[in-house]
């Protein structure tokens, strides 16, 4: 679970803006990109979409690492029609004294890696952290590697962000990305994970760092020092780490990412990574909907988070997926409309997004007990075109008929892959343009099904998948 109200965040966020005199939107459109970032693709090429969730276990440790975890975790993500996952690995399980490698560990992220590819999910490793590590009582870097040159610690059990703002847990950060040893030992870690992993058909890439903040200068706002320390201390750890990653796996994805910071509306300091193969992984989370607060579309929330978002991506040229989103109480009465707004927002500028996160529970969790989603969290399984052999023309999803279109120029052999979720009545499916065809005209009800599309090169493709009693050409489309 996140376990996350962030109303001190809120408090200092509040104090830097009014500080500066200008709203999040007024500081995201300082910089608003003239263009969009561009889109991931995979390794032949074709452009890709992901859709899925957050898998994590934060609460077992040592053998029972990622035990949590089961199989059960991916059918059902394919089951739904997602193709993407987020997994949590915590450099205190991997190397829980120095340079002692749990090889259990690693054994165990194979495994479900291995259970990823049985059932068709992309996966990215996430290094995560929440308040540094198991030193302030949480989960990430170890604790032989924590330093707070005897600073103060409080616990804030009601409100974990604030943690974040400890003196000891500040000056941590600051001995991770200066300290030589601590950048060498973090650097020997991503190239254990890329050498034991690089090879393996699931892995999609590896995010470097979950969430990282950093320490407050004296007579610092937050706005001032997120923009430092991302700029100073961020930028060069992700280029020390893409080398790291490098020198065992020059295929996949590194995912990087800003401050959280950024979810206020405020554009990062980053720097270029100097990576052909850099993935820009905001979050994707509202402080007042994180403290408890309903959704409020005149607030202009969204609107400036991707004014924010897509400034550093698109002039750097990299993808987007955000790594993270969905709020804690998704039945509150405008969170239906969150959802719809949020989706259009992410479709408009990102190749991807992970919800936070796929559990059987409460709160955060996708599902109930029973494996059923939760209220709203259903508006996330959606048609979508995975992965496109060509030219995107046309790509959207119309909630309000249920109707989703595809149009593309076809450019290369490979096959155009439709994904879609179960539907109380079924797909029908119609594919037109010179020599393409599908590999399913209908789905049944209740089924998800990816529908593959060829077409020879040059060809204009279009699809349109509706549900099965509202059929293209019935009358009723």
């Amino acid at each position: 679970m996140r376990r996350t109200f962030r109303p001190a965040l809120v408090a200092l966020f509040l104090a830097a803006l009014l500080g500066g005199g200008l709203s999040p939107a007024a500081r995201a459109a300082e910089d608003v990109p003239g263009t969009v970032p561009p889109p991931l693709t995979d390794d032949r090429g074709r452009i890709l979409t992901l859709r899925g969730w957050n898998v994590e276990d934060k609460t077992h440790r040592g053998d029972d690492a990622l035990s949590a975890i089961t199989e059960r975790h991916f059918r059902d993500l394919h089951a739904r029609g997602f193709n993407f996952a987020r997994l949590l690995v915590f450099w205190d399980d991997l190397e829980p004294r120095r340079g002692q490698y749990s090889h259990g560990y690693l054994d165990r992220i194979e495994q479900i890696l291995d259970w990823a590819r049985s059932h068709g999910i992309h996966v990215v490793l996430d290094a995560h952290q929440d308040v540094f590590g198991p030193a302030f009582g949480h989960r990430g870097v170890p604790e032989w590697a924590t330093r707070t040159d005897g600073l103060p610690f409080t616990p804030h059990p009601d409100d974990w962000f604030s943690e974040y703002f400890e003196p000891a847990v500040q000056r941590a950060f600051t001995h991770l990305y200066e300290d030589e040893d601590l950048r060498a030992a973090q650097a020997r870690m991503w190239r254990l994970l890329a050498g034991r992993f690089g090879n393996h058909p699931a892995l999609l890439g590896y995010d470097l760092i979950n969430e990282p903040m950093g320490e407050l200068r004296e007579g610092e706002d937050l706005v001032t020092a997120a923009d430092r320390i991302e700029a100073e201390q961020l930028t060069p750890m992700y280029r020390r780490l893409a080398r790291a990653v490098r020198s065992q796996d020059r295929a996949h994805w590194l995912f990087i990412e800003p401050t959280p910071i950024v979810g206020e509306g405020v554009p990062t300091g980053l720097g270029g990574i100097g990576d052909p193969k850099a993935v820009y992984s905001p979050h994707f989370y509202d402080t007042a909907m994180e403290a408890g607060a309903d959704y409020d579309p005149s607030a202009g929330w969204i609107e400036a988070y991707e004014a924010a978002v897509t400034a550093y991506p698109a002039r750097w040229r990299m993808p987007v997926v955000v790594g993270e989103w969905g709020p804690p109480n998704s039945s509150l009465p405008h969170m239906a409309r969150f959802y719809d707004d949020a989706l259009a927002s992410l479709a408009r500028y990102s190749s991807g997004w992970a919800g936070y996160v796929w559990c059987y529970d409460g709160g955060y969790c996708a599902l109930d007990a029973d494996g059923r989603f939760r209220t709203n969290k259903g508006k996330t399984a959606t048609p979508y075109a995975s992965a496109v052999a060509g030219t995107v023309r046309d790509d959207r999803w119309a909630p309000a008929t249920a109707r989703y279109r595809l149009a593309y120029r076809a450019q290369l052999s490979e096959p155009t892959k439709v994904s879609l979720p179960p539907g109380p009545r079924g797909w029908r499916i119609r594919v037109s343009g010179h020599g393409a065809w599908a590999s399913a005209t209908s789905v049944p009800p209740g089924r998800s099904a990816v529908v593959r599309v060829r077409a020879p090169q040059g060809a204009e493709v279009r699809l349109t998948a509706v549900p099965a009693t509202n059929a293209p050409g019935s009358g009723r489309s």
